[in-house]
């Protein structure tokens, strides 16, 4: 039997012995039971959920409860985790809106802490332990010193730093995924926006880029990362910046100033897509491979949660087909939110998504969103019925995705594809 785990004001977490466990999927409760669970994986977060008690099931009658005295908790999942629920609680109308993170449910197992969530990544270059390492500071400091004029560098220094960004630090540490943002502007307003809200919704927690770097700059920081580092990739399109494909004219050029001196590494692009004619550019100029960002492969959930400007889902599409015409390895950036991901209408819409476009690779990630906020805007009521569409759990639902597109990869990490290009 699994146990209700609360969190008490000063932060120490113990056990309800008097409520089973349950987890939360949309907004419908359900018994956690410990096939749904594995233990709390290293590098995990925990969080208190704040005004908001857990729920679970009262032995003796089968009936959902609070779970009091003490607040909810929810776990923070390293890179390469799914959730599989959403935490159990309830909140009241006045309780403070939640930060945007990927909350996933968390029990008691006898005095073991346990997570509704799946391995969905068995890469281990995104494991914390690789970062935030002594000698960054020194390597920060050296490559400012070494290019005092680049803003890239700069911006990445306070990234590294500041918001311990990964794929910043992997600038610095010269490996793996490096991002370079080039872009302050976006041409969507998505609900989950890491890097801009509104001043009266929850706080960003990264800031974005206020310039638009030069050729010079991206080259600059991009031709020694490809060159020397270990499985590198430098993207555009991170978690700094808005829709990187509004600079494509840069991006091409400096994609094409990259290549002529040397073919090493991955250039990759973070994108929504939506703009077809910069997809077009940016893919005859060389760049190997993109992931384009979906939280609902269908156009209505799409525009709810994107809130695109000027473009659709049918656009988001015609790029992907015109990047695999020119051999661009395409993933998806699939948001995952348990019981709107896993709905099976959605599920089938994501599945004739991949077949009409030939996306040859679906990175699963944890939507970071206050589950109120998006079940809000993207749940219907019907969803909420006996009666309603009914989810098939987030494990199904990548089954049935690798049943309908066996070549298909899925994972949750940018891969470098330098030889897969055509």
């Amino acid at each position: 039997m699994l146990h209700v785990a609360v969190c008490d004001r000063v932060g120490r977490i113990y056990r309800n012995e008097n409520a089973r466990a349950a987890g939360r999927s949309g907004r419908l409760f359900s018994e956690l039971l410990d096939s749904d669970v594995i233990p709390l994986p290293e590098g995990s977060s925990l969080m208190r959920l704040p005004d908001r008690a857990a729920v679970g099931i009262e032995p003796k009658t089968g009936e959902f409860v609070r779970a009091e005295p003490g607040d909810a908790v929810a776990a923070l999942l390293p890179q390469g985790y799914t959730r599989t629920f959403l935490p159990a609680y309830s909140g009241r109308a006045e309780s403070p809106r939640l930060p945007l993170f990927g909350y996933s449910a968390v029990a008691f197992r006898d005095e073991e802490l346990v997570v509704a969530a799946i391995r969905t990544d068995e890469r281990d270059t995104w494991n914390p332990i690789h970062y935030n390492l002594p000698e960054l500071a020194g390597l920060i400091e050296a490559a400012l010193a070494e290019h005092p004029a680049n803003r890239i560098l700069r911006q990445l220094a306070v990234c590294a730093s500041n918001y311990q960004c990964f794929t910043a630090q992997n600038i610095f540490y010269r490996r793996w995924e490096g991002g370079v943002p080039v872009s302050p502007k976006c041409n969507s307003n998505c609900i989950g926006c890491i890097s801009l809200q509104p001043s009266e919704c929850c706080p960003s927690p990264q800031q974005r880029i206020d310039f638009v770097p030069t050729v010079d700059e991206i080259v600059e920081v991009a031709l020694p990362h490809l060159e020397q580092g270990e499985e590198a990739i430098i993207s555009f399109g991170q978690g700094c910046e808005g829709e990187p494909t509004l600079q494509h004219e840069t991006i091409a050029e400096a994609v094409r100033a990259i290549r002529s001196r040397t073919d090493k590494g991955t250039i990759n692009a973070n994108t929504n897509a939506g703009n077809t004619e910069a997809i077009r550019n940016i893919s005859d100029s060389g760049i190997d491979s993109l992931r384009v960002s979906l939280a609902s492969a269908r156009p209505e959930y799409y525009d709810r949660y994107h809130m695109p400007k000027g473009f659709g889902l049918p656009d988001v599409e015609q790029s992907i087909r015109l990047a695999r015409e020119r051999g661009v390895y395409v993933s998806l950036n699939y948001l995952v939110f348990p019981g709107f991901s896993d709905l099976e209408p959605e599920v089938e819409a994501l599945a004739d998504l991949i077949e009409r476009t030939g996306v040859q690779m679906i990175q699963v990630r944890n939507l970071n969103i206050d589950p109120e906020v998006f079940a809000d805007l993207m749940l219907q009521p019907a969803d909420d019925r006996d009666d309603g569409p009914e989810p098939v759990g987030v494990s199904a639902m990548i089954d049935h995705i690798r049943d309908c597109s066996p070549e298909i990869v899925i994972g949750s990490f940018s891969l470098p594809v330098r030889n897969s290009r055509g």
